[in-house]
């Protein structure tokens, strides 16, 4: 399901830059400079290997496509799928949930009913559940720190690029005609650095950590029907504790 919201949120932002730009009798070609661009991307690119292993760059960037399209929220099917084998283990035992597992749509929900069939006790099983929310968080908030990490790397490396246009500026003190331009070339990297973090890099970790929250309590409420199908609790019942969590 497409975010409306976040690209309305990326157009209007970077919209409203360009629009800026021109209407102050500038041009979008006084701002489209290569070597700014190669000195802020490489450069922040470079910052975020060395600050984070592979595998969190790699989710990171498979991430972006959620940022854009809001993953789709089934929780009122879900709620109704633990009810129903509520109403099972409560006719019939935990046992003839056996059966079931294997038909559910939520792998947490397969395994904790696992535990359930098993034998677990209920302490164990709340233990084991919420250390598997817990890394399950984890890893979803590791694709937003590399954002917000390399939010913070962007505008740093950006001065590095003015600094580098301003050296190659003082290089033509002999020329004068080429000074003002040379340094409005220099600030180029800058602008750069500056708006890809702003309006791309820190709202995309916002926006995933939002997701990684939303989708914990997602598993919370397939927490409390597994303790609640364990304890036996009158699956009308058990349908509004789980309400608490719907969205």
């Amino acid at each position: 399901m497409l975010d409306l919201a976040a690209l309305v949120g990326t157009v209007l932002g970077v919209a409203a830059v360009l629009g800026g730009q021109v209407l102050e009798g500038g041009s979008i070609a006084q701002i489209s400079q290569g070597t700014a661009a190669l000195i802020v991307l490489g450069g922040t690119l470079g910052a975020m290997f060395l600050s984070f292993p592979g595998s969190d760059i790699r989710r990171a960037l498979k991430r972006i496509p959620t940022i854009y399209f809001e993953p789709e929220l089934k929780q009122e099917a879900l709620i109704d799928e633990i009810v129903r084998v509520a109403t099972i283990a409560r006719k019939e035992g935990v046992l003839a949930l056996e059966s079931q597992k294997d038909k559910l749509s939520d792998p947490l929900l397969r395994r904790g009913l696992q535990f359930v069939v098993d034998g677990f006790e209920p302490a164990t099983v709340r233990e084991i559940i919420e250390a598997e929310i817990d890394m399950m968080r984890q890893e979803d908030e590791a694709a937003a720190k590399v954002f917000e990490a390399a939010g913070g790397y962007a505008p740093t490396v950006g001065i590095l690029g003015a600094v580098l246009g301003l050296i190659h500026v003082m290089s033509m003190l002999n020329d004068p005609s080429k000074i003002g331009e040379g340094i409005a070339v220099a600030f180029v990297a800058t602008v750069y650095g500056v708006a890809l973090a702003n309006l791309l890099l820190l709202p995309w970790g916002s926006k995933l950590k939002r997701r990684a929250a939303i989708q914990a309590e997602a598993r919370e409420l397939v927490m409390v029907g597994i303790l609640g199908i364990q304890e036996g609790l009158n699956p009308t019942f058990l349908r509004e504790k789980m309400k608490v969590f719907q969205r």
